[in-house]
């Protein structure tokens, strides 16, 4: 018994060994799961920054990093993606980043009650289950990509400073349960596609600046609304009385019922009055016993019970009075004699026709407002934070003139590595190793009002944090000097890269020049739409586009606009400065005017550089292929002429339809009417859906005269 039992217990035992080198075997070989999909890391290493990189959020990192795998504070994963970010009541401050559209997987998202100021961004995850950014400092109005989000069942703003108005942005979201834009400065009438929400159960608006009516609430299947402390008026529609929770203290809401309620016979006793409110704004909706309710009111309140069945008597025989006048005419017209059910049908066909006749000259009110969108960027444009902003404490270091002398040889020519219009960059080697960019601002460049701003355009300057952008890591500012210290990007420049051909220079494939595009699009969209005031670059180049070494763009110079050479320099400078005829847009060109739209246009001659290989502008060539854009705009619907376009040195290695949509984003952008042209956002989603789409392949000779 005992030999088998020994038996038996080997045979576990072994078997147990077995399960074990199975499932280690299995470990091993099995793919890991932990690591999160590099779009995801990005984003949220963007979002850490954005924060001021808390110690709070442990296991973040900037740079790097796995979310999934190495269980990043408040972040939740499926398989790689990344589903939920969590870090609500932390004391976050900072801002809510530019990157957040790229969390395509991400279902909840939850930053409340934390420090976190500025806008909120119009690049949300368009996924999105769950937003709640509830008790920050956040400003601005709501951005109009919300309208996007189909999948929104939860939206909580409140507590915030938003405003003016809230915008037509709910149209199209049908499975939006709660709304909470309560506690903010919101303002106007309530938006007419708030009838459109058709699963919203819970709307909260209270302590806002709103006016107008509820009318266009009933109909919703709400079981809890706040409307308190606002401005609203009119009557408080029947449907709205019915609700379990319905507060509207602190508001002007007429008395008596809604004028469509009138009928023959006496109301209910509790409905015959509806201007009730309530000392703490949190009470639930009156029922039909509501004498009861105000029993604490004493004699005032049976005063003006006295009050509403005096008037509705009044009303009653008033009523009985045109009932019988008409009768009376109508019998002489015909004889017939109506009964008392067609004088009320009658009567709330007038009341539906004015009904609808009041929808149809708002909505075409609403019509005439510019896009919400383009409201957006007039707020951010407006906004009075950005003053206060600009006053800030200098972030980056300050640095001595001799300790700048020491880095460069006395700013000696071996260390000379490029020149623009305000001065000479040099490369700069500390003693620590580091390796530094120093541009040397010429002093007549400088204007002596230009001069006195210095410091405050390197304040601005030195705040601008993005992975495409050249960070300011430090200044100089001392007898008489103004210098400036950037981190060095070593692989040259993308116009060195296009337009200098040697042996060490590496030919820009297809999909590195596509990656170029989106990553200064994505530069420039944080300048325009994400900076508070918008930063306009004026001298968006592919010379100021620095290639690190694994072909990442960075751009530079970003913020030198408001050191822009004085008018007795411009001239000398006229061929470096944004000036140069071959970036520049025809407005400028015109009148001077500059704004971010010159930008995209600039932008969309920089693409056209990485679609031809060719310079914006160059005498070697006929003259009719002098100017890149007045050559190649032309032709880039042209699909056998796109294909004659293409740089010569890609040897044919481009998917057609990649080409195509890229020229199709050019065309936009060098649009002769800034109007016309799109706003950096669009280009960067219409990039990405090319980098998506983008897989090089090596077109045939039998293509070559065509696309597929």
């Amino acid at each position: 018994m005992g030999c088998i039992n020994n038996g038996l217990s080997l045979s576990i035992a072994r078997l147990l060994l077995a399960e074990l080198v199975l499932l280690g075997l299995i470990f091993v070989f099995t793919p890991a799961q932990c690591n999160t999909d590099s779009t995801d890391v990005q984003a949220l290493q963007v979002l850490y920054t954005s924060l001021n990189s808390p110690a709070v959020l442990t296991n973040w990192e900037s740079g790097g990093g796995d979310p999934c795998g190495e269980s990043w504070k408040g972040v939740t994963c499926e398989g790689s993606a990344v589903v939920s970010v969590d870090i609500s009541g932390l004391g976050l401050s900072g801002t809510m980043g530019y990157l957040l559209n790229d969390l395509m997987s991400l279902r909840t998202l939850d930053l409340s009650n934390n420090y976190i100021h500025d806008t909120i961004p119009y690049q949300l995850p368009p996924n999105l289950k769950s937003l709640n950014v509830a008790g920050n400092n956040l400003s601005g109005s709501l951005p109009y990509s919300i309208a996007n989000m189909i999948t929104l069942a939860y939206l909580n703003v409140s507590h915030n400073s938003l405003s003016p108005s809230v915008g037509d942005i709910f149209p199209n979201l049908p499975d939006l349960d709660t709304l909470d834009i309560s506690f903010n400065n919101f303002s106007g009438d309530l938006p007419v596609s708030f009838s459109s929400l058709g699963n919203l159960s819970s709307l909260y608006v209270q302590n806002n600046q709103f006016t107008g009516s509820l009318d266009v609430l009933p109909g919703l299947p709400l079981k809890t609304l706040n409307v308190a402390k606002n401005h609203f008026t009119g009557w408080i529609p029947q449907e709205l009385l019915s609700l379990p929770t319905f507060i509207y203290d602190g508001n002007s809401f007429d008395n008596g019922p809604h004028p469509s309620s009138l009928s023959f016979s006496p109301p209910p006793p509790g409905r015959s009055h509806n201007r009730h409110k309530t000392g703490s704004g949190t009470r639930t909706a009156p029922t039909p016993d509501a004498q009861s309710s105000e029993s604490d009111n004493g004699s005032s309140a049976g005063q003006i019970v006295g009050m509403a069945i005096g008037s509705l008597l009044v009303v009653f025989l008033a009523l009985l009075a045109v009932v019988f006048c008409i009768r009376r005419s109508k019998r002489k017209a015909s004889g017939a004699r109506p009964s008392r059910g067609s004088l009320s049908v009658s009567s709330n066909d007038g009341h539906a026709k004015m009904q609808e006749q009041r929808v149809k000259s708002v909505a075409a009110v609403i019509d005439l407002k510019p896009p919400p969108a383009k409201k957006v960027t007039v707020d951010r444009i407006s906004k009075n934070g950005s003053i206060n902003r600009m006053k800030s404490p200098i972030t980056s270091t300050s640095y001595t003139v001799a300790a700048l002398q020491t880095a460069t040889n006395s700013f000696s020519q071996e260390y000379l590595i490029g020149e623009g219009s305000l001065g000479r960059v040099y490369k700069a080697e500390f003693p620590n190793g580091k390796t530094m960019a120093i541009k040397k601002i010429d002093n007549a460049a400088l204007s002596l009002q230009e001069e006195d701003n210095f410091l405050e355009a390197v304040s601005n300057m030195s705040r601008l944090r993005h992975p495409n952008i050249v960070t300011l890591a430090g200044y100089c500012a001392e007898h008489g000097q103004h210098l400036l210290v950037y981190e060095y990007v070593g692989n040259g420049s993308l116009h060195d890269m296009l337009h200098f051909f040697d042996e060490g220079n590496k030919t820009l494939t297809w999909n590195a020049r596509v990656r170029v595009a989106l990553g200064t699009a994505r530069a420039l969209e944080y300048l325009h739409e994400v900076c508070l005031p918008s930063v306009v670059h004026r001298n968006f180049k592919s010379a100021n586009i620095l290639l690190d070494e694994e072909l990442n763009p960075h751009l530079s110079d970003c913020g030198l606009a408001a050191l822009t050479p004085n008018t007795e320099r411009q001239v000398k400078v006229s061929t470096q400065v944004v000036g140069s005829f071959g970036y520049s847009a025809p407005e400028f060109a015109l009148s001077g005017i500059y704004t971010v739209k010159s930008d995209v246009y600039s932008f969309g001659v920089v693409m056209l550089e990485l679609l031809t290989g060719r310079k914006p502008l160059d005498s070697s060539r006929v003259r009719s292929e002098q100017s890149l854009v007045r050559w190649a705009t032309p032709q880039l619907h042209d699909i056998d002429a796109l294909a004659k376009m293409v740089d010569p040195t890609l040897n044919g290695m481009y998917p057609a339809k990649s080409l195509s949509r890229f020229a199709d984003i050019i065309a936009l952008c060098v649009q002769p009417e800034p109007e016309f042209r799109p706003p950096m956002s669009e280009v960067v989603q219409a990039l990405v859906r090319l980098v998506q789409r983008a897989s090089v392949v090596k077109r045939r000779p039998s293509e070559e005269q065509g696309f597929v």
